[in-house]
């Protein structure tokens, strides 16, 4: 059970911008209230706009919950069933514990990853408003071949499917190979219509994705009709997040992913700052914070923001993801033993392999005990600690804390 909740996801990470990249681009706005149901002057785009805002803060039910009824006032619109569809994907992700950058810093490894099945119930319902979005836009293309919103519509709803294929049900070169067609339509909308930022998203992000692949992987990108381009796929998100309309926070969070991964730790902190800003409520955006500032070698920042959100936490009566305080824990007590702080960080550090930890958490955990072992000159117990580290790395498919492991089993034994 616990190998299907892998450290370093090894899907599309394209499917790391959470919630809404495939649900397509609406207005964020600042306040959401739920209506009174029956109001008349709600209309159903109002209510997209405002689940999806409640989507970005974790209030994943409240969100469904508008959703439907945004399906059942335009039920041949495709955007409300593609943002339902979107949101219960995030919903799935977020009952896996899979909704962090660790998570999707990984690139293919394998053609299929064992993941646990999701909830029959929630599975059936994305499955019918996925397809239901899917062959309204196709209707809408045949009948408006020349109609960017309608190959706009497609594509998203494409994309969507094929992020749930690699990310839920885990069959990675069955997703990426959907992807394209997803790539295909909004590249078609650019030429139709230069001016639609919100199709450059989808593009400069598998554009990215392409150009991060293993050789073979990219050629068979190639052959089977992706672009690729490191440098234009970034730019294009930067473009999209930077001029303010519709899709930038869905370029927002893919940057916070791409600049992780380019190690480009200060812009992913300026943007996580803004998403912060736009999405108070979300406590795994504080996570991040900590998480990135502690990867861009600020361990004393790492340490405040992640008080700041532990506190945050705490005080959250909501849902959580499968194991998070011990993932908070970790995090600050790596960014406490970085600063020296033995005492503290050994507290967080015990919390942190907690029974319901996820084994990668776990695993990490242990490796941070072993380097603080062997600053201290106790070998042995390193050695220990670095076997602990890697059977429970390897346990939850984290590949980088193995090879760390494996680093420090070296330094241990003298090596």
């Amino acid at each position: 059970m616990h190998r299907m909740q892998p450290a370093r996801f090894t899907a599309v990470p394209a499917a790391a911008v959470l919630v809404l990249m495939a649900a397509g681009p609406v207005p964020a706005p600042q306040n959401s209230v739920i209506p009174a149901a029956g109001a008349p002057k709600t209309s159903a785009e109002q209510l997209r706009e405002q689940a999806l805002d409640l989507a970005y803060n974790l209030d994943h039910d409240r969100a469904i919950e508008l959703l439907r009824r945004a399906v059942a006032m335009a039920p041949d619109d495709p955007a409300p069933h593609r943002s339902l569809a979107s949101v219960l994907w995030l919903n799935m992700l977020f009952r896996r514990g899979a909704v962090t950058v660790d998570h999707y810093l990984g690139s293919f490894s394998r053609q299929n990853v064992e993941l646990a099945r999701p909830p029959a119930k929630l599975d059936a319902e994305f499955r019918r408003h996925v397809e239901r979005a899917i062959a309204l836009a196709r209707g809408r293309v045949r009948a408006s071949p020349k109609d960017a919103q309608a190959h706009y519509d497609l594509g998203s709803a494409l994309g969507l499917q094929a992020s749930y294929v690699a990310t839920v049900e885990g069959r990675l070169l069955a997703g990426f190979t959907a992807a394209r067609r997803a790539f295909d339509e909004h590249e078609e909308v650019l030429e139709l219509n230069a001016r639609r930022v919100d199709a450059g998203l989808v593009v400069g992000t598998y554009r990215y994705v392409v150009s991060t692949l293993s050789f073979a992987m990219r050629v068979m990108a190639y052959v089977v009709g992706f672009g690729g381009g490191r440098e234009r796929g970034i730019q294009l998100l930067e473009e999209t997040a930077a001029r303010g309309g519709d899709a930038r926070a869905d370029a927002m969070f893919a940057l916070i992913l791409v600049y992780n991964r380019e190690r480009r730790y200060s812009d992913a902190l300026r943007v996580l700052e803004g998403v912060r800003r736009m999405y108070p409520r979300n406590r795994l955006v504080v996570l991040e914070q900590g998480a990135t500032a502690q990867r861009a070698g600020r361990p004393a920042d790492a340490d405040e923001i992640l008080t700041e959100g532990l506190a945050m936490f705490a005080k959250d009566g909501r849902a959580k993801i499968p194991g998070e305080e011990a993932l908070w824990r970790y995090k600050r007590g790596a960014a406490r033993a970085a600063l020296g702080r033995t005492g503290p960080a050994t507290d967080d550090l015990r919390r942190a392999i907690a029974p319901d930890a996820q084994p990668w958490v776990q695993g990490r955990a242990h490796f941070e005990f072993g380097r603080m072992a062997l600053r201290a000159g106790n070998r042995p117990e390193a050695a220990a600690e670095a076997r602990q580290a890697e059977t429970l790395c390897r346990k939850g498919n984290d590949s980088f804390c193995v090879d760390r492991a494996r680093e420090l089993l070296r330094s241990a034994n003298g090596r």
